[in-house]
């Protein structure tokens, strides 16, 4: 059994603070916390805690789903390159944009190397250039140099852009979480628990489903958080990093309420401006928010869900601080994500159609030219264009804080290929090797070999 394995508290908080930034599952995550809490626990609440973390064990513990978001490769290559071009000893960090981008700048001064004018074509030196420069070697190795550096340069220009968005899609799932020191953690275990398993819970994978999305506040996490009242040192300032709501925002310092509020600003304004980017390269169906061949899917999902995330935690704070009269001068609002055509099709024939979000979001200015002061948004307007199509503008959080949805019931984590749930692990590795439900035809090879797995029936 999962709970008599031995693990002490402080291994157990360790791991739960390793989770932050990564995406254990939810019953993993359990499992760790079942070890930190288990000596405190009562008997019914170790009951459903044991449960739950008894279910990382399915399948021997194996999954298909990662264990972390994606990480960026660094300039380890390119580094290398130039230092064997310059024939220098690189003291480099290879995943540090910054690290990269100096060394560059260092060993580029032998060439006169510079990284704000490092177009191939205009901004090579030509001969007479480099000779008064007093450089002695040939064209083709200056050339050979001059790409090493404009390639480590574009690389830590990409590194950069790339850790960004990785910090995005955490901070959409879980906050402000990945911040947090493993001190802090340690000083309050049961606010570490119900902040390492909320977030597990809010970092599940979107599934393929005309259901929406489970409330991650499950019972675990509700659990948990009942434990966290009952103390009376309970960490609020931790829990209000990933869980802005009214009641633990009631719980702050007006100082720290300000500094919230102040943080999630910059995160809605920054990501607003990155949405800005991806919206102006290319063509967007704005009434439906259908995906288009040319749009990037990907990018623009993940700024959506940090982005959303940001504006309902700034939401709670302005109305926590008693400054939700600020809306009436501006309220930028949500920004609605892509969906595929084949998900479309399927609410279509199931009768549920367009999501009336969809038909708000089009009829109000673009939420970054409302935050650059370019167009005028206020609470009444968009309370207006909410009412328009019988949206309900508090309870679906576009003029005030979303109000708390029915407590989740815990299911096991689903081994999905693309958002589509599949029976286990073993089986979601072949499909997703194979390419299947990606919208592309199935890979060469596999055709026979998933045939015979589904009895004759692969997928298309």
């Amino acid at each position: 059994m999962i709970t008599r394995m031995v693990m002490g508290r402080d291994k157990a908080l360790v791991e739960l603070h390793r989770s932050l930034g990564a995406r254990y599952r939810p019953e993993v995550v359990a499992q760790l916390v079942w070890h930190c809490l288990k000596g405190d626990l009562r008997r019914a609440e170790r009951s459903k805690l044991a449960g739950v973390a008894e279910e990382a064990g399915r399948w021997d513990g194996l999954s298909s789903m990662s264990e972390d978001f994606a990480r960026p490769v660094g300039g380890a290559h390119q580094v290398a390159a130039t230092s064997r071009l310059f024939d220098v000893a690189a003291r480099v960090d290879a995943d540090a944009p910054t690290s990269l981008m100096a060394f560059a700048q260092s060993v580029g001064a032998e060439i006169r190397f510079d990284p704000e004018h490092a177009d191939f074509l205009a901004d090579r030196l030509n001969r007479q250039q480099r000779t008064s420069a007093g450089m002695d070697i040939s064209k083709r190795q200056y050339n050979r140099r001059f790409r090493a550096l404009r390639r480590l340069t574009a690389k830590a220009d990409k590194l950069a852009g790339e850790q960004n968005k990785r910090q995005l899609t955490v901070q959409a799932r879980a906050g402000f979480a990945a911040e947090l020191t493993l001190e802090r953690f340690r000083a309050d275990p049961n606010a570490a628990c119900f902040v390492a398993y909320y977030t597990a819970k809010r970092k599940l994978r979107r599934e393929f489903t005309l259901s929406g999305r489970d409330n991650p506040f499950d019972e675990i996490a509700e659990l948990l958080f009942a434990r966290c009242r009952e103390k009376g040192n309970t960490d609020w300032w931790m829990i209000a990093q990933v869980y802005a709501t009214p009641e633990v925002l009631d719980r702050l310092t007006d100082e720290q309420r300000g500094l919230l509020l102040g943080r999630w600003f910059a995160v809605l304004r920054a990501t607003a401006e990155m949405l800005e980017k991806v919206w102006a390269a290319g063509e967007f169906d704005r009434e439906r928010m259908v995906v288009r061949r040319g749009n990037d899917s990907s990018t623009w999902n993940l700024l959506c869900g940090a982005y959303n995330t940001a504006r309902a935690a700034w939401l709670s704070c302005l109305t926590a601080s008693g400054a939700s009269d600020l809306l009436d001068t501006v309220c930028p609002g949500k920004a609605m994500m892509l969906i595929a055509g084949d998900l479309v099709a399927w609410h279509s024939v199931s009768g549920s159609g367009l999501h009336p979000d969809t038909r708000v979001w089009a009829a109000l200015p673009l939420p970054w030219e409302v935050l650059a002061g370019r167009e005028d948004c206020t609470a009444s307007e968009v309370a207006v264009a909410c009412e328009s199509v019988g949206v309900d503008p508090v309870r679906n959080g576009w003029t005030a804080p979303k109000p708390p949805g029915p407590v989740g019931t815990f299911r096991p984590t689903p081994e999905l290929v693309h958002g589509v749930s599949v029976a286990d692990p073993l089986w979601a590795m072949l499909l997703r090797s194979a390419g299947a439900f990606s919208g592309t035809p199935i890979k060469a090879g596999y055709v026979a070999e998933l045939s015979a797995e589904s009895g004759g029936h692969p997928p298309s």
